[in-house]
């Protein structure tokens, strides 16, 4: 008699060779945008960390060092100067602003050229920029412009990045269960800054060179991975329609202009919320950096929350503005009573971080797919690339202004920077009033049809 298979053998085989594709694009995908925002990371540790700028008095000083000037001995020029802050605010800059230009160029190029050479190029470019960047630790670089140079440079590639993930995936997944299947594979953002974190911060006390090499070398290696096993289910076709009209499809105008004040919100957090939590908590530099961390483990939790939800009732606006209505109370509350107490600052972190990134998940996944893949585009998906970039693009805007504003407020007080966090939460909100006053009254109109 035949032995019979083994049930993992028997588990493996009952899936079909497309269900092993589309699983085998998913984990792919997901491993190359943690990549890119784990490469993102490193500056944001080292300036967080202060490590470019520092109070000298408290470092061991190296016995064979000859310095007169124990104040600003151990600093990296440019930034040893009194005007560090606004140094660093620059470096940020120059990464948002070009990311946020790129953006809207980055989807037509993905529109015309092979996804898997793209994004194989991509990953190969910020890889070296970032590697760039901490060599100029080593080569001893002391250029103001050297950095800015490399921080837009990188800015402008890792646009490379979004609008060819969503497009692959988008390509391989249907609408039916998109919201929930892109809600997890969302959480690569996540994923990407908790570890560009740890990776950064293992060297950054030591030679801060070496948290932007490290993180080079993962996302060239991950853009070799891409070059060899990157399958694009689309088609080679022109597109159908012009990207003006593209962009006059019904909802990328709102949802668009939602995300410039979501993304806003987010990247702030992304930025400011270490040193708030040290300023305000009183924690120690590590223990702040650390426990920001909660406010991405809370957006992978909302990410797939607004997924589930918005499958289930075929809503999107309207999971994405009754998350945002939320969201405006709740941050309102972490900057009165967040800080009483450590598990209190966890709580209040997670919740606002489920609220805040949630619709910003949303939107830069499902939604844009949705989008991209309307039948004013005659099946053509190759727009996807265009759509996603048109609305991460103008996101991309709130997160460079975001961070910069938040600069300006900070010295009259945290509250005011927390006000400005909620008006931009309740602006995103009403631009989605028009798509969610639809959404209401198909709903309505479904529901008079059966009692019919």
């Amino acid at each position: 008699m035949r032995s019979s298979l083994a049930p993992g053998i028997k588990l493996a085989t009952s899936f079909s060779r497309d269900s092993w594709y589309r699983g085998f694009i998913l984990v792919l995908t997901f491993l190359f945008y943690t990549a890119y925002h784990l490469s993102r990371k490193p500056i944001m540790v080292v300036l967080g960390r202060f490590q470019l700028h520092q109070n000298c008095s408290f470092v061991v000083k190296p016995a064979d060092l000859n310095v007169t000037d124990n104040v600003t001995w151990c600093d990296w020029a440019p930034f040893d100067q009194d005007n560090y802050q606004n140094l660093f605010g620059i470096l940020d800059n120059c990464f948002l602003v070009a990311y946020a230009i790129g953006m809207f160029f980055s989807g037509m190029f993905g529109e015309r050229l092979p996804l898997r050479y793209y994004l194989t190029a991509g990953m190969l470019s910020s890889g070296l920029f970032t590697a760039l960047f901490g060599l100029g630790f080593y080569w001893n670089i002391h250029s103001l412009w050297y950095y800015c140079f490399m921080q837009a440079m990188n800015g402008l590639v890792q646009t490379t990045g979004w609008p060819a993930v969503v497009a692959c995936v988008g390509n391989w997944f249907g609408k039916g269960k998109r919201g929930f299947i892109m809600g997890v594979w969302n959480s690569h953002t996540s994923v990407g800054n908790i570890l560009g974190s740890l990776i950064a911060g293992a060297f950054v006390s030591s030679a801060w060179g070496m948290s932007f090499i490290v993180p080079g070398i993962i996302i060239g290696t991950t853009g070799v991975i891409c070059f060899f096993f990157l399958v694009e289910r689309t088609n080679l076709e022109p597109l159908a329609c012009p990207v003006f009209t593209v962009h006059w499809l019904c909802g990328v105008v709102e949802f668009s202009l939602c995300l410039l004040f979501a993304k806003l919100v987010s990247y702030t957090f992304l930025y400011w919320l270490p040193l708030y939590i040290a300023n305000v908590a009183h924690f120690d530099p590590k223990g702040a950096g650390d426990m920001s961390t909660l406010f991405d483990v809370g957006g992978i939790v909302g990410g797939i929350v607004a997924g589930v939800i918005s499958d289930y009732s075929g809503g999107r606006a309207t999971t994405c503005c009754v998350m945002l209505i939320v969201a405006a109370p709740m941050l309102f509350l972490y900057n009165r009573i967040g800080q009483n107490g450590v598990p209190t600052t966890i709580g209040m972190l997670l919740l606002c971080g489920a609220l805040v990134n949630g619709p910003y998940a949303l939107i830069t996944t499902a939604v844009s797919a949705d989008l991209g893949t309307h039948e004013c585009l005659r099946g053509n998906s190759r727009a996807l690339s265009t759509v996603t970039a048109i609305i991460d693009g103008t996101g991309s805007i709130g997160a460079a202004v975001g961070p910069l504003l938040a600069g300006l407020i900070s010295p009259t007080g945290w509250n005011n920077v927390f006000y400005m966090l909620i008006v931009a939460d309740v602006l995103a909100c009403l631009l989605l009033s028009r798509l969610v006053f639809k959404e209401v009254h198909r709903w309505c109109g479904h529901a008079a049809r059966q009692r019919g």
